[in-house]
C-alpha cells in the first residue's frame, strides 16, 4: 500500500519513503520529500511559470539517470502544464506552480531544471545565466575568482549578478534582465565569456574544447539558448551526497579558500534560509525593473 498524503487539499501517493537515494550518507526518499516541503517557500518562486525539465534518478545516482521534458504519463490533472515550441513541433511540459505540484514532482525523484524564459513568452529570456565549470585540478575556488571578475563586469553594464553553487563542482551566476530574445542573451553572455578569457587567459575558457579544460574554468554561456536549461536554485543534485544548488553571498564567494567551503547539503539549507532568507529572491521580484542588456 502506498500511503496517501494530503497537501493543501490535493491527495498524493508518496512512495518508497525508506529508499536510500544518496548512498554516501544514507539519505532517503522520505528525507528528500521533507527537504522539498521545508524549502518550498524559497524554491517555488524560481520554478513558477517556467516549463520544467526533470533529470530523474529514481534509484539514486548509481542507477539510471534520464531527462524528461514532456509531461509524464499519470500526471494529475491539477498539475499545470504549458505548451512549448520544439523543433519537432509543440509539446507540453510541467509547470510547478504550488506546493502539491512540487511534492508530486519531488516524488518522481528529480533534479529541477528551468529555461531562462517563462511559459507565457517562450524564447524571451528574462534571466541571464553564466555557468562556471572547473576542469580538474581547478575547483570551485577558481570559479569564485572568475565569478568576482564577472560580477564587476556585469555591474559595469548595470546588471546585478547573484551566485549559487551548482550543487556539483562549479558555480552559477544569475541575473534578472529586461526580456530579450534568447539569441540576444546568448550573444551577450558569450561576449562576457570571451572578455573574461582575455582578462584571465591562464584561468578562463569560453570554448568547451575538452583538451583545453584542465586547470581552467569554462564559462558556459550557451545555457542562455532557448532550448537549454539550468539546475534551479535549491534543487537537490543526483550525487552520492544530498548536495544542493545553493545561493551564496558574495562574501562567501570572495572568502572561498577550499572547495568544501561551498559544498552545501540538504540539512544545511534550513539554517541558511533562517539566516539569509532566499539570497536569490531579487531575481523573482525584478519584473518590470530589470535592466536592459546593453
Amino acid at each position: 500500500m502506498t500511503p496517501m498524503t494530503e497537501v493543501e487539499g490535493r491527495r498524493l501517493a508518496l512512495s518508497n519513503l525508506e529508499k536510500v537515494l544518496h548512498p554516501a550518507t544514507g539519505f532517503t526518499k522520505g528525507e528528500l520529500l521533507h527537504y522539498y516541503a521545508t524549502t518550498a517557500e524559497a524554491l517555488l518562486p524560481h520554478l513558477r511559470d517556467r516549463p520544467l525539465s526533470f533529470l530523474r534518478y529514481p534509484d539514486g545516482p548509481d542507477g539510471q539517470l534520464f531527462f524528461v521534458k514532456s509531461v509524464p504519463p499519470g500526471t494529475p490533472e491539477w498539475v499545470t502544464t504549458a505548451e512549448v515550441p520544439r523543433s519537432e513541433g509543440p509539446a507540453r511540459q510541467v509547470v510547478v506552480q504550488d506546493l502539491p505540484s512540487l511534492m508530486w514532482a519531488a516524488n518522481q525523484v528529480t533534479e529541477f531544471h528551468t529555461p531562462q524564459w517563462r511559459a507565457q513568452a517562450p524564447g524571451e529570456a528574462d534571466r541571464l545565466v553564466l555557468d562556471l565549470d572547473p576542469g580538474a585540478p581547478a575547483t570551485v575556488v577558481e570559479c569564485c575568482e572568475v565569478a568576482l571578475w564577472l560580477r564587476e563586469r556585469l555591474a559595469a553594464d548595470g546588471v546585478t549578478a547573484y551566485a549559487k553553487t551548482s550543487g556539483s563542482k562549479g558555480l552559477h551566476l544569475l541575473a534578472a534582465i529586461a526580456p530579450v530574445p534568447s539569441e540576444r542573451a546568448t550573444e551577450y553572455a558569450k561576449r562576457l565569456a570571451v572578455e573574461a578569457e582575455k582578462a584571465m587567459p591562464e584561468l578562463v575558457l569560453h570554448r568547451m574544447t575538452r583538451s583545453l579544460r584542465p586547470g581552467k574554468v569554462f564559462v558556459d554561456w550557451s545555457q542562455n539558448a532557448a532550448k537549454k536549461t539550468t539546475a534551479a536554485p535549491y534543487t537537490l543534485r543526483a550525487r552520492r551526497e544530498p548536495l544542493v544548488s545553493t545561493p551564496v553571498t558574495w562574501e562567501e564567494v570572495a572568502e572561498c579558500g577550499a572547495p568544501e567551503r561551498l559544498a552545501f547539503r540538504a540539512a544545511d539549507l534550513a539554517p541558511r534560509l533562517r539566516d539569509y532568507g532566499d539570497l536569490m529572491a531579487p531575481l523573482c521580484e525584478a519584473e518590470g525593473t530589470a535592466p536592459e542588456l546593453p
